[in-house]
């Protein structure tokens, strides 16, 4: 994961330019859509809030150039809501970019 971490940092650090305010800016607007993406996962307990959860985190993957986000989202639209495997491998994305747990 460590790998698709740096990748990430480079995306963010190619949209931002030179501009460090930009990169923070861009960095937290990641981080709190992941959150609460995450989040809503995890309280999801239909089919529908499940699958709207988990489309809104791969769109964010494919937002930010995330290739890990968007892979485990894909396994959640093809999980059952509340998926202890997928929720703890969410929950171990986020702790690999830097961000505290979601439950």
């Amino acid at each position: 994961m460590a790998i698709q971490a740096a990748d990430f940092d480079a995306t963010l650090s190619a949209a931002a330019g030179d501009d460090p305010v930009l990169l923070a800016e861009l960095r937290a607007g990641f981080v709190e859509s992941l959150t609460h993406q995450v989040d809503l996962l995890h309280r999801a307990r239909c089919d529908g809030n499940w699958e709207m959860a988990a489309l809104r985190l791969r769109g964010l993957g494919a937002s930010f150039h995330s290739p890990d986000l968007v892979d485990l989202s894909v396994l959640a639209l093809d999980s059952a809501p509340g998926d202890p495997v997928v929720l703890r491998r969410f929950r171990q994305l986020m702790k690999d970019f830097g961000v505290g747990r979601a439950d």
